[in-house]
C-alpha cells in the first residue's frame, strides 16, 4: 500500500480523530490517574478487533493486533498524561478541570496512535504483530517504567519500539532525528544544609546556612565548565533556594533543589560525583553540614542505529516539501521512552507542531496541539508498522 493511500486513508478520518483529540483535551487527567483515557482508548481499539489489555503499570493500555504468519513484532507508543496547569488559551474545547491541562500535547500523541490503530485495522497490510502501547505518567513520574516492571516487554514481545513528541517551532510535520543520543538524562538532587543559627547582628556566633548555600550555588557553576568534557553537553540548574523566615535572623537551615541533565552514562557519574563533593566540601567549609538527596530521574533516551535509520527512511518517504532535520546534538529536555530503549531497540523522533506565532512551546498555559498534525503522524506510524512488518 502506498503513503499517498495510507493518507487519503486517514484523512477520511480526520474529523473524527479530532473529535477524539478535543474531547481528550477537555478532560486532562494526572500521571496515573488517567483513568477516562484509558477506557476511551480500550473501547476504541476493541471496536477496531485488537486484543485490550488494560492495567498495565496502573492505567496503561496495550492493543494488540496480528496479520498473517510472521513472527516479528513492533511496539508504537504514545503517553496520555497531562500536567497541572491552568490553561489560558480559551478555546471551545479547553480544558474543563482547574489546574489540570494537556500542556505538552499527549492528547494529541494519544490520538495518532488511535488513528494509526484504526488504519492498520482497516487495511492489516503487514505480516506480524503490532502492540500499541499508550503509557500513563510520562510527566515526571516514569510510567514507561512502571510498565515495564509490569511485564510489558515480557507480555508484549517488540522487536523494536517507535515515539515521538510534536515539536512546536518547526513547520507542521517536519521529521527532526539523531542515531544515539537524542533528549538527556535528568537526575534531581534535593541540598539541606545546616548550621547553629542565630541573631543577624550576631553571625560570629553562628554558622549561616544561607552563605554557605549561596558558595555552593557559585561553587556548582564550576563542574560544567572546569570539569566535563567541552564536547559533551551538561546541565546544572539551581532552580529553587529556600531559608530563612526573617531578616534579623540566621536561619538553622537552607534548602536548594537542582536540576543536571546529562547524555552520557559516565557524564552523568561525573556529575553526581563532583555535585555532592563540592556541596559537603563547600558546607564543612563554611561550619556547616550537608545532606543530600539525590535522585536519579529518567536516563538519557538514546537511539538504536538501525531503528532510526528505518524510521527516517519511512520519513523520506512521506516528508513530501520538508527536507529530513538531522539533528547536531541532543536536547536537553527528558523523555522517560528511555526506559524502553534500554530495553529494546527503537527510535524516538520528533514532528513539527507548526512554527507560526499561535504554536506555543510546550509546558505552557497557552500550547495547543495542532490538529493537522494527527493525520500526518498517524501516517507515520502507519507506514513504519507496514514497513517493519513487510509482507514477503
Amino acid at each position: 500500500m502506498t503513503s499517498s493511500t495510507a493518507h487519503d486513508r486517514l484523512t477520511a478520518h480526520a474529523g473524527e480523530l479530532r473529535a477524539i483529540r478535543h474531547d481528550l483535551h477537555q478532560y486532562p487527567e494526572l500521571a496515573f490517574e488517567e483513568k477516562r483515557t484509558s477506557e476511551i482508548v480500550a473501547r476504541e481499539l476493541d471496536r477496531l478487533g485488537f486484543q485490550v489489555t488494560q492495567g498495565l503499570g496502573g492505567t496503561g493500555v496495550v492493543g494488540t493486533l496480528s496479520s498473517g504468519h510472521g513472527r516479528k513484532s513492533i511496539g508504537l507508543r504514545a503517553d496520555m498524561d497531562a500536567l497541572p496547569i491552568n490553561e489560558t488559551t480559551g478555546l471551545a474545547y479547553a480544558s474543563k478541570t482547574a489546574g489540570k491541562m494537556h500542556a505538552c500535547g499527549h492528547d494529541g500523541h494519544t490520538t495518532v496512535l488511535l488513528g494509526a490503530a484504526r488504519y492498520l485495522a482497516e487495511t492489516r497490510n503487514f505480516d506480524g504483530t503490532v502492540h500499541l502501547i499508550f503509557q500513563p505518567a510520562e510527566e515526571n513520574i516514569g510510567g514507561a517504567q512502571r510498565m515495564i516492571e509490569d511485564g510489558l516487554f515480557k507480555r508484549f514481545p517488540c522487536d523494536a519500539v517507535f515515539a515521538f513528541h510534536n515539536w512546536p517551532g518547526m513547520p507542521l510535520g517536519q521529521f527532526a532525528v539523531r542515531p544515539g543520543t537524542i533528549m538527556a538524562a535528568v537526575d534531581t538532587p534535593i541540598v539541606i544544609i545546616s548550621g547553629p543559627g542565630g541573631h543577624g547582628a550576631l553571625p560570629h556566633k553562628s554558622a549561616d546556612p544561607i552563605v554557605a548555600a549561596a558558595a555552593v550555588v557559585t561553587a556548582l557553576q564550576t563542574i560544567v565548565a572546569r570539569n566535563v568534557d567541552p564536547t559533551e553537553p551538561a546541565v546544572v540548574t539551581v532552580g529553587t533556594f529556600n531559608a530563612g523566615t526573617a531578616c534579623n535572623v540566621i536561619p538553622e537551615s537552607a534548602k536548594l533543589e537542582i536540576s543536571v541533565r546529562s547524555c552520557s552514562p559516565p557524564v552523568r557519574k561525573l556529575l553526581a560525583e563532583r555535585i555532592q563533593a563540592i556541596v559537603k566540601g563547600v558546607a564543612e567549609a563554611h561550619g556547616c553540614r550537608a545532606a543530600i538527596d539525590y535522585e536519579m530521574g529518567y536516563p538519557a533516551t538514546i537511539n538504536t542505529a538501525d531503528e532510526t535509520a528505518f524510521a527516517r527512511a519511512v520519513a523520506a518517504e512521506l516528508q513530501g516539501d520538508h527536507p529530513i532535520i538531522d539533528l547536531p546534538a541532543p536536547t536537553m529536555i527528558s523523555e522517560d521512552f528511555a526506559y524502553m530503549l534500554e530495553a529494546r531497540p527503537g527510535c524516538y523522533f520528533m514532528l513539527g507542531n507548526g512554527d507560526g506565532p499561535e504554536r506555543k512551546m510546550l509546558h505552557t498555559p497557552d500550547y495547543d496541539f495542532n490538529d493537522d498534525l494527527l493525520v500526518i503522524a498517524a501516517g507515520q506510524f502507519s507506514r513504519m508498522a507496514e514497513g517493519f512488518l513487510a509482507k514477503a
